[in-house]
């Protein structure tokens, strides 16, 4: 009796405790984001790059500088950050916001692209775009492959630095999915990220001061990026990033007179509403097969995070699936993968196969009482 009293003690417990566990911050997928300024946006969770929510997310717009998202991320690939740049003649006339190049100025491209995403210089943007492409017209190409490459399919970039051209446009679903694909890149996170950078001034005592000018670096929590920009008729537009709870959301909004409030609201939103969530752990057991000498388990060979709300969370499933290459496990909300994990494979005695299931199946007790999935 002893015994069974302590078992459904224990049972009792966990059953208090699963009821308490927290949950996270999950809402139901139904709630809409609030109103904003903005004439079209995006919200996309970097990671995964699923789009959260979007406002006429496809419809084209002008972008002004946030095309120097494109020319960063172009010239940090296809360039070296070593290497020294030569000012041309006509780049340091570029009109607009400029780092005031001078003609024949040295500087190496890591420096130049700190020009490029903090102070927004065009003059930087043909410097780089020349040397990295051979011409504006050579490096433009590879933008536009990139553009290609990346899937947006309702982009055309005409230069390096965004000053108005009928042809040259995007929106802001694409605009997210280039500042997510980005923000990937180590060198061009840690430069987005800079709040101050001082860089070198060919011929003068001093230094140039670089001041982001990025607000969302100084009014937002966790906030890490991007780019702002603005031409008489694209209006204000605006890119930014933020990581919170090891997530990390990216906003583009266009044509958006309170570019600011817009992004944080949106943010919010997007934390709250969708938060990361760890639906395959690493190493865990995610199927078995009975064999006549014993069991075929499987067990992932990493961890898999997705953004979800609570309703969603309650639709997921996995499948394993054997594919020539090996077998897979495949992660779907109803009938959509959302991801694909590699397992190993693993050959278990009847014995070995009790101990590991057991083994998991108590990780995943503790996982779930101490606030997991």
């Amino acid at each position: 009796m002893t015994t069974i009293r302590y078992l459904l003690m224990f049972i009792l417990i966990g059953s208090l405790l699963a009821a308490g566990v927290p949950n996270k911050g999950y809402a139901d997928d139904t709630v809409a984001p609030p109103p904003i300024s903005a004439q079209t946006a995006a919200l996309i969770d970097v990671q995964s790059g699923r789009i959260l929510a979007e406002k006429d997310g496809d419809k084209r717009m002008r972008i002004a500088s946030l095309t120097k998202i494109m020319t960063a991320i172009v010239a940090i690939e296809e360039g070296n950050i070593n290497d020294i740049v030569t000012t041309p003649n006509h780049a340091s006339g570029t009109e607009g916001s400029s780092i005031y190049l001078k003609r024949g100025e040295k500087m190496k491209l890591e420096d130049m692209l700190y020009g490029l995403m903090l102070r927004s210089g065009n003059d930087a943007a043909v410097a780089i775009a020349e040397h990295v492409g051979g011409s504006v017209e050579g490096f433009v190409r590879l933008m536009n492959e990139k553009a290609e490459y990346i899937g947006m399919q309702s982009t055309h970039f005409m230069n390096p630095h965004g000053l108005d051209h009928p042809d040259h446009y995007s929106t802001a679903s694409d605009m997210a999915r280039l500042t997510a694909y980005a923000l990937r890149n180590p060198v061009f996170q840690k430069i987005v990220a800079t709040k101050v950078k001082m860089i070198p001034w060919q011929g003068e005592e001093w230094d140039r001061k670089l001041l982001n000018k990025n607000k969302m670096l100084r009014l937002y929590e966790g906030a890490d990026g991007v780019k702002t920009g603005y031409t008489k008729l694209a209006r204000r537009c605006l890119s930014s990033s933020a990581t919170r709870n090891g997530q990390q959301l990216a906003i583009v909004v266009l044509n958006a007179p309170s570019d600011w409030e817009d992004s944080m609201n949106w943010m919010d939103y997007g934390f709250a509403h969708y938060p990361r969530t760890e639906l395959v752990r690493m190493n865990q057991r995610v199927a078995e097969e009975k064999t006549e000498s014993g069991i075929t388990a499987y067990y992932s060979l990493r961890p898999f995070f997705y953004p979800l709300t609570a309703d969603e969370k309650g639709r997921v499933r996995t499948e394993l699936v054997k594919q020539p290459s090996g077998p897979v496990l495949e992660v779907l909300i109803d009938s959509r993968i959302i991801g694909r994990v590699q397992v190993n494979v693993v050959r278990e005695t009847m014995v070995q196969a009790v101990a590991s299931r057991i083994t998991d199946e108590w990780k995943s007790f503790w996982y779930v009482m101490l606030g997991g999935v």
